[in-house]
């Protein structure tokens, strides 16, 4: 029974793209969803803003000399962070930091 509702099921989950384009008409069609859509948008980019803002100023408090105003600057969700691999690696074991 539960291959078979794994066959019935794995279109629905499958296909995000029909579902994310109807969502998406659903948002840019209505003003009203639209502004909030943007407005939330605008929340999330400000808080990215303000967590790098935060990140490099603890990173100055606790005595680091590096110049990481490249995290700053950056836009978007992604960012460089100017560690080595070994350096990733060792966040990653030691501190289950997953970059």
């Amino acid at each position: 029974v539960e291959s078979q509702l794994k066959i019935l099921i794995r279109p629905m989950y499958s296909n995000p793209p029909i579902y994310g384009a109807r969502l998406v008409a659903t948002i840019f069609e209505d003003e009203k969803l639209r502004a909030n859509w943007a407005e939330e948008v605008k929340v999330m980019a400000d808080r990215i803003i303000g967590m790098r803002k935060a990140l490099t100023d603890e990173l100055k408090a606790l005595g680091s000399t590096k110049d990481w105003s490249h995290i700053e600057k950056q836009i978007g969700m992604f960012c460089f962070t100017g560690l080595t691999k070994e350096q990733v690696e060792r966040v990653k074991s030691e501190f289950h930091i997953y970059l």
